[in-house]
């Protein structure tokens, strides 16, 4: 499941995967107008995963694209169906593409943590618990939950594929 990059139109795909009752517990809602500067800009990259009849199926945010030290954040993955196994497929090609495509030397992310399944995802690829950031995400209620710091660096991946 190789990676294309986005373009303008992919934007309405993305902020209705976005809007998919249940993610909003784990990532971020943008606007359009949000998603049409980041998309315009250095700084992040949108790579858009394609099923077999061609049709989008995923998305993936890459953030920090010109960090000096060469921390690639991956902001936002979500598949428009999720649970039928393709977010791992699109994970490793992700990761593949960034390290493939880019000068990261440590691809990180922040979880929800208690979103046990991406957790667990993310651990299965050999991403690294960091830490956790308490308290870190406003909910809509008012209340707050943790985070879950994730990396990944180029050494390791490196040798996972080489295997």
């Amino acid at each position: 499941m190789a990676p294309r990059l986005a373009t303008p139109a992919d934007i309405p795909f993305v902020m209705a995967v976005e809007r998919i009752p249940g993610h909003d517990a784990y990532i971020n809602l943008w606007t359009e107008e949000q998603h049409a500067a980041a998309l315009a800009g250095p700084d992040h990259a949108y790579l858009i995963a394609s099923g077999p009849d061609g049709e989008p199926v995923g998305f993936a945010i890459l953030s920090d694209l010109r960090d000096p030290h060469g921390n690639l954040c991956l902001k936002r993955i979500a598949m428009a169906a999720p649970g039928r196994g393709l977010g791992a497929a699109f994970l490793r090609a992700v990761t593949a593409w960034t390290f493939g495509n880019t000068a990261a030397h440590r691809f990180w992310l922040y979880v929800v943590a208690a979103n046990d399944r991406a957790r667990h995802v993310y651990r299965a690829q050999n991403f690294a618990e960091e830490g956790t950031l308490r308290e870190a995400r406003l909910e809509a209620d008012g209340t707050r939950t943790a985070l879950i710091l994730m990396s990944l660096l180029r050494r390791e991946w490196s040798s996972q594929t080489s295997r």
